[in-house]
C-alpha cells in the first residue's frame, strides 16, 4: 500500500467510510427486492382492476433500475454543477424518500392495503426515485473517493466502495431474513383462463407476508439513508472539483491534510495543468477511452451477476437448497463479502487486469457448471455451490475492479461526463439482464447460464486486448496515457 508516511490515513479513512455509505445504500436498495418480491407479487395478484403477470412483476422487481439509468446519465451534470459531495447529499434524500414511499405507497392518494393499477404505478415511481439515488451514488461515490485518495492506495480505497455495496446486500439479506422470521413464502401458480394466463396464490397463504412483510423490508433503508445524509455535512469537497471551480486555496488545504504540505503543492500544480473540464469535449482524447469505459460497464452487467443477486432465493429454492432459499442467500452474501476483501487486498498489488481476467474465467466455470446441473437434472448442494462460485469470482474481480477503473481511467478533463455515460450504460444493461432473466430462466436455466458463461469468456478477451493497466498511476497520468 505504499509508505504510510506519504499520506494521512487518519484523515482519509473516515472520509472514505462516510462516502462508502452511499455504496452500502446502493447495495441495500438494489438487493432489498430479493426478499420483498414474493410478498409484493402476492399483494398485487389480489388486484381486481388488472392482471398482474410475470412481465409486470419483472418490471416491478427491476423498476428501480430505470431510475438508476436516469441517475447515471444525470450524475455528470450533478457532479460538475453541484460538486461530488453535494450530489451525494441529493442521493441521500432520494434514498430516504424512496424507502418511505415504497413502505407506504398509498400515502394521501389510495386506500391502505387495496392493490390497484394506480397503486402499482405509484409504488414503482417510488422505486424509480430510489433508483435515481442509486445511479447518482454508483457514479459519484467512486469518483469522490478516487479524487480524494492518494494514488498508492486509490485502488484499495475505491474497492472499499464495492465492499460497502456487497456489505449492504448482506445486511439487507439478514434484515429480510429476520423480518420474515417464521412467516412463509407464498407459492405462486400459473393457470389459463380462456386464452389468458393468470397467476394466483396457492397452498397455505400467510397474510402477513403479502400485507406487511415487504413494507418493513423497504422502510428499513430509511434509517441508513438518514445517517448518510447527516454525515455528509462533515466531509470536504474533492480537491479536483475545488480546482475546477477556482477554489485553489481550499484544494491545497484538503491536499495538505491528505498528502502533507510538500507533496500537496506538487499535486495541486498537476491538477491545475490538467483541469479544463468545462472546455474540453468528450472525445478530446479519442473515442477509444470512452468505448473502453462503456464496455467495462456493459460486460460487468452482461455477465449476469445481478440476475443472481436479485432472484437468489428463487434460484436456490429451485435447486432444492436445504434450509430454504433465503438462508442460502445469506450464506452467499457472507461469501461475497469475503471475496470482496480479497480484491481489496490485491488490487493495488497484482493490478486491475489480472484480477478481471481471473474473475472472468472463474465466473465462466461457475456459470457453465450451473448450466450442466440443469441439463443433467442435478439438484441439491452442487448447483448451490456453483452459483456461489460464480458470484464469488465476480466479487473478487468485476465487482470492485470495474468501479476502480471507471473512477480512474478517464482523464480529469472529461471524467464527469465520461463516468456518467459509462455508468448509465451499466444500468441500462443491468435493467436488460435483470428484467429478462425471469422469462429466460422459465424457458431454460441451462440457456440462461450458458449465455452468461460465454459472455464471461468474451469479457476476459476484452480485458486482455483493450484495457490498460492503471495500477500506481496518478489520475493526472491518465491524460498522458490516452494522449498516446
Amino acid at each position: 500500500m505504499g509508505n504510510p508516511r506519504d499520506y494521512n490515513l487518519g484523515y482519509i479513512v473516515p472520509i472514505t467510510l462516510v462516502a462508502t455509505l452511499g455504496g452500502l445504500l446502493f447495495g441495500y436498495d438494489t438487493a432489498v427486492i430479493s426478499g420483498a418480491e414474493n410478498g409484493l407479487q402476492a399483494f398485487f395478484l389480489q388486484a381486481a382492476d388488472f392482471n398482474y403477470t410475470n412481465l409486470l412483476h419483472g418490471i416491478t422487481s427491476s423498476s428501480a433500475l430505470i431510475g438508476c439509468v436516469i441517475g447515471g446519465f444525470a450524475s455528470g451534470i450533478f457532479a460538475n454543477n453541484l460538486g461530488r459531495r453535494n450530489s451525494l447529499r441529493v442521493a441521500s434524500v432520494l434514498f430516504f424518500l424512496s424507502a418511505l414511499g415504497s413502505w407506504y405507497p398509498e400515502f394521501l392518494l389510495f386506500d391502505y392495503g387495496q392493490p390497484t393499477f394506480s397503486l402499482w404505478i405509484a409504488f414503482n415511481a417510488y422505486r424509480i426515485l430510489g433508483g435515481i439515488g442509486v445511479g447518482l451514488a454508483s457514479a459519484i461515490v467512486p469518483m469522490y473517493i478516487a479524487e480524494i485518495a492518494p494514488s498508492q492506495i486509490r485502488g484499495t480505497l475505491v474497492s472499499c466502495n464495492q465492499f460497502a455495496i456487497i456489505f449492504g446486500m448482506l445486511v439487507v439479506y439478514f434484515v429480510n431474513f429476520f423480518i420474515k422470521g417464521d412467516h412463509q413464502s407464498i407459492e405462486i401458480v400459473k393457470s389459463t383462463v380462456g386464452e389468458i394466463e393468470k397467476l394466483s396464490m396457492s397452498g397455505s397463504i400467510d397474510e402477513w407476508t403479502f400485507q406487511t412483510g415487504w413494507r418493513l423490508m423497504f422502510v428499513s433503508e430509511a434509517y441508513v439513508a438518514a445517517v448518510f445524509g447527516l454525515l455528509l455535512f462533515f466531509v470536504p469537497k474533492t480537491p479536483r472539483y475545488l480546482v475546477l471551480t477556482g477554489n485553489h486555496d481550499k484544494a491545497l488545504f484538503v491536499l495538505t491534510k491528505v498528502n502533507g504540505p510538500s507533496k500537496a503543492k506538487i499535486i495541486l500544480d498537476e491538477i491545475k495543468s490538467t483541469s479544463k473540464e468545462k472546455k474540453e469535449k468528450l472525445f478530446a482524447y479519442g473515442a477509444l477511452v470512452v468505448i473502453v469505459g462503456i464496455l467495462l460497464s456493459v460486460f460487468q452487467q452482461a455477465i449476469g451477476i445481478n440476475a443472481v443477486l436479485y432472484y437468489a432465493p428463487r434460484i436456490f429454492n429451485s435447486a432444492g437448497a436445504e434450509g430454504g432459499g433465503m438462508f442460502q442467500t445469506v450464506i452467499m452474501g457472507i461469501v461475497n463479502v469475503a471475496f470482496t476483501v480479497v480484491a481489496i487486498a490485491t488490487v493495488d498489488k497484482f493490478g486491475r487486469k489480472p484480477l478481471l481476467i481471473i474473475g472472468s474465467v472463474g465466473m465462466a466455470f461457475g456459470a457453465f457448471a450451473v448450466a450442466a446441473c440443469d441439463t443433467f437434472g442435478i439438484t441439491g448442494l452442487f448447483p448451490v455451490i456453483s452459483v456461489i462460485v460464480y458470484a464469488a469470482f465476480f466479487m473478487m474481480s468485476w465487482g470492485p475492479v470495474c468501479w476502480v477503473l471507471i473512477s480512474e481511467i478517464f482523464p480529469n478533463t472529461i471524467r464527469g461526463k465520461a463516468v456518467a455515460i459509462a455508468v448509465a450504460f451499466q444500468w441500462i444493461f443491468n435493467f436488460i439482464v435483470s428484467s429478462t432473466f425471469p422469462a429466460l430462466w422459465e424457458f431454460s436455466p441451462m440457456v440462461a447460464y450458458g449465455i452468461y458463461g460465454v459472455v464471461c469468456l468474451l469479457a476476459a478477451l476484452f480485458v486482455w486486448k483493450l484495457v490498460p493497466e492503471t495500477k500506481g498511476k496518478t489520475l493526472e497520468d491518465m491524460n498522458k496515457l490516452w494522449r498516446k
